[in-house]
């Protein structure tokens, strides 16, 4: 793509976000969490705050989860974040969040994500099985059989919230 081609396309984009609808205005009780985890952990010159994430979520079998977590911010920047490769590595994978996803919609055999439409092969389903079984993403209760462990699955929606785009 020559010189003007590329300043043309950011132009183009530039044009689009511009033209974008305001986001809407911030009311009163909006950042209800926000507002409450600041009032358990304030960031102040002594204190950096905290990071939580919260989901009440019925899932398409049924199947019905609560889950709440969080860590001071100091925790977080002190860990290692390089240890976080293995899960994010796991789910990084778009056959791997299809089978994700087909459990969490009732699928449990290997058998049965083995039928699913673009996901490989059974030598490959196994693997992406097993990958996803290391990282913790999922766990076998008994052979040949997946579910995605109960303290998993808010945290995965989660991170399929934050990696939606921003809009």
């Amino acid at each position: 793509m020559s010189l003007d081609e590329r300043v043309a396309e950011l132009e183009r984009r530039m044009a689009e976000l511009e033209a974008a609808p305001p986001a809407p205005p911030v009311k009163e009780g909006d950042f209800w969490a926000l507002d409450a985890l600041k009032a358990r952990h304030p960031v102040t010159p002594e204190a950096d705050g905290a990071v939580l994430f919260t989901g009440a979520v019925r899932v398409p079998t049924g199947h019905r989860y609560e889950w709440q977590y969080g860590l001071p911010a100091e925790t977080l920047f002190d860990d290692n974040w390089s240890q976080a490769a293995v899960s994010f590595a796991a789910l990084g994978n778009p056959v791997r969040l299809t089978l994700l996803r087909a459990v969490l919609d009732g699928l449990r055999t290997a058998a049965e994500l083995a039928a699913l439409d673009g996901v490989g092969t059974t030598g490959q389903i196994y693997h992406h099985l097993r990958q996803l079984t290391g990282a913790g993403w999922l766990h076998s209760p008994e052979r040949g059989r997946y579910e995605i462990p109960a303290g998993r699955v808010v945290p995965l929606l989660v991170l399929l919230t934050a990696a939606r785009p921003v809009t």
